[in-house]
């Protein structure tokens, strides 16, 4: 099998369960940006411990159901399932609770950050920034996906790497703490 079909070579992509969409499409912008989140957090993993690259490398793979949901036609949303090609109430309820509890473990600055702290922290920055941007593109998404979770997950998302980025420095470099006025 080539890695290469040509299929795409008029502009369009393939989508889950059938049908075509322009690659500048809504669609196709918010999984862009998905599919990059995903592979600054595989970085993120990369260089992380053993409990923090688990909860990258869950995230990863919770970005593969959302990206398929993304993929699909809205004529073809009803083939979805929950937590599998479709983000769950679960999979947002889980980012809630791993965001609470990581909070435990840091005093959170109370003023804006300066990312670059550490090297695994830095890589969760820019994975939070790419993930808003998702999250950006995600709400006119879900304008053709009312029950979609897809925004919210995105949003919680970007609040664990936050979260996450926090913890891994142990104390963060604000802004009034870096010596300019």
């Amino acid at each position: 099998m080539k890695i290469y079909t040509k299929t795409g070579d008029q502009g369009t992509t393939g989508l889950l369960y059938g049908g075509r969409a322009p690659k500048d499409s809504l669609q196709i912008e918010l999984n862009g940006a998905v599919d990059e989140a995903q592979a600054h957090l595989g970085v993120a993993r990369a260089h992380a411990q053993s409990e923090l690259a688990a909860i990258c490398r869950d995230a990863e793979l919770d970005l593969w159901i959302l990206m398929a949901e993304v993929a699909t036609h809205p004529d073809k949303r009803d083939r979805l399932k929950a937590g599998a090609t479709l983000v769950s109430p679960e999979m947002v309820s889980h980012l809630e609770e791993l965001i609470d509890e990581v909070s435990t473990r840091f005093t959170p600055p109370r003023e804006f950050v300066v990312p670059g702290e550490e090297v695994v922290a830095a890589f969760l920055d820019v994975a939070r920034t790419v993930v808003r941007r998702a999250e950006r593109h995600s709400v006119a998404f879900v304008r053709t996906a009312p029950d979609s979770l897809v925004q919210v997950y995105l949003n919680r998302l970007s609040d664990l790497l936050w979260t996450l980025a926090r913890w891994s420095e142990g104390s963060s470099l604000t802004a009034r703490g870096s010596g300019r006025a």
